[in-house]
């Protein structure tokens, strides 16, 4: 399958054609683009904004819904709560959600990155900030080529007094899903927090500050891994964001009454709109290129453009390497099947696994230091630590049974008491008469009933070990 060639136009060049990698960096003004796909980001990225600022508020049970409680090595999620030894399930869903990026780039291309990436929904957000406090684009501009003087300085001030306050706010409630929010709150404002907090809290603002207020597009460009191995993934019917170079070349100024057709000019009127509204700075004209991130806003610049002049709409849109030289876009495709096929039977298995869940773990270990032991009486006995974790989020009364043995009895209680995210070792004694054992190595199955709910059971298999019996 042909994979799409990602150009490399980098703006600073040298005469040579080659990227300069020591250029100074030119600071992006970008145009505010308004249309269907600045739209869609504004949705999408209040959505998000909305989900990160106030999960960590909501309450499940008495509790955080959603709280990572690192000290006591538990996970809350809503009405789950999951354990080290459930960072499988993690790494179950890690893979999904790989899957998920590998299907909608081979579909749609950077998606992720121009409508969910936390770094560029940060970054327009703070872009909404500047232009509040400076202006649009050109009172930007003319602003940081002006001397200071008072109203240069209250804007400056404004500006960045606001980044640090989204910054400060973002890494409130970043903290806030590790140490509990309501707690997290009147702890900062009566200053008595812990170190480790106070640490996050300084690392998480300074880094939102930084990354979404003066690195912005740097971090796509040369950070991000993701820029780095997109192409691989794209075929040519993957949509791309693409400029019509058949329709719009020859680029150049007209006037609007005039026949441009018969001037040799295509439909782009090298208004270079689609340049000042792009956050990291490219052209799209100038072919498919590695640091686009698919955010769209070029084509609600040039569609705005295009009905001012009063051409038809598409010179900048999402489109395939095949449409644009004339054949049929393959939407079902081996690879995108593949991938959805994949898609589907993992995240099914993985919602079936958490759904049917038992919020209970047993591990049994046998005492290693002897096999067994043979009491007074004449009774063999086997001794074990049942390690009983109580991943509910009740209190636990648990009623132990053994079977698979005849004869074989329990010395201890076998009604357990554990507490919600427990774990609690509790030891028995297993003795039985060696007139029920004609071999030296038996199966045996412990099972753990709660009294409080009967679906909460779980059954382990161990061994159970006698003497070797006499020929």
């Amino acid at each position: 399958m042909n994979q799409i060639p990602v150009q490399d136009v980098t703006p600073d060049k040298n005469k040579t054609g080659n990227k300069d990698l020591y250029a100074d960096r030119k600071h992006i003004y970008v145009k505010d683009a308004r249309g269907l796909f600045k739209k869609l980001r504004t949705i999408s990225s209040a959505i998000m904004l909305v989900m990160f600022y106030t999960f960590s508020w909501l309450q499940w049970d008495g509790r955080q819904a959603v709280l990572f409680d690192l000290p006591n090595r538990q996970f809350h999620v809503f009405g789950f709560t999951f354990w080290p030894q459930d960072f499988m399930l993690l790494s179950w869903l890690l893979i999904i959600l790989a899957f998920t990026l590998f299907f909608v780039t081979v579909f749609a291309g950077r998606l992720w990155c121009g409508y969910s990436c936390p770094q560029f929904v940060w970054t327009w957000l703070f872009i909404y900030a500047e232009k509040w406090t400076e202006g649009d684009r050109n009172k930007r501009i003319r602003l940081d080529k002006a001397p200071w003087n008072k109203e240069k300085i209250l804007r400056k001030t404004a500006k960045h007094a606001l980044w640090l306050t989204i910054a400060t706010t973002s890494a409130i409630a970043f903290v806030g899903y590790f140490s509990p929010i309501r707690e997290l709150i009147p702890d900062i404002l009566s200053w008595e927090l812990g170190p480790w907090e106070t640490w996050w809290l300084g690392f998480l603002s300074v880094a939102t500050y930084a990354n979404a207020g003066w690195l912005r597009e740097q971090v796509c460009i040369y950070m991000c891994p993701y820029a780095r191995f997109q192409s691989v993934m794209f075929d040519q019917d993957t949509l791309i964001i693409s400029y019509d170079a058949a329709r719009g070349e020859n680029r150049g100024k007209r006037k609007k009454s005039a026949d441009y057709k018969a001037m040799g000019l295509g439909d782009c009127i090298d208004c270079k709109n689609c340049v000042h509204v792009c956050p990291v700075g490219i052209d799209i004209r100038d072919g498919l290129q590695y640091e686009c991130v698919a955010c769209g806003a070029c084509i609600d610049a040039c569609d705005d453009i295009m009905e001012r002049t009063g051409y038809p709409k598409g010179l900048i849109r999402y489109t395939t390497e095949h449409q644009l030289n004339g054949n049929k876009t393959h939407i079902m495709r081996p690879r995108l099947i593949g991938y959805f096929a994949a898609l589907i039977i993992m995240s099914i298995a993985f919602g079936y696994t958490i759904l049917s869940r038992v919020p209970l773990e047993l591990d049994i270990i046998r005492d290693r230091g002897q096999l067994f032991v043979e009491t007074p009486n004449g009774l063999i006995e086997n001794s074990y630590m049942l390690k009983i974790a109580n991943k509910s989020q009740k209190d636990q009364t648990y009623q132990l049974s053994i079977d698979g043995l005849e004869g074989l009895k329990l010395i201890g209680n076998p009604v357990i008491n554990v507490e919600t995210g427990a774990l609690e070792d509790y030891p028995i004694r297993l003795q039985i008469d060696p007139r029920y054992l004609d071999k030296a190595n038996y199966t045996i199955h412990f099972t753990l009933v709660s009294k409080n709910d009967e679906n909460i059971t779980i059954v382990q298999e161990n061994r159970f070990i006698g003497p070797a019996p006499r020929r």
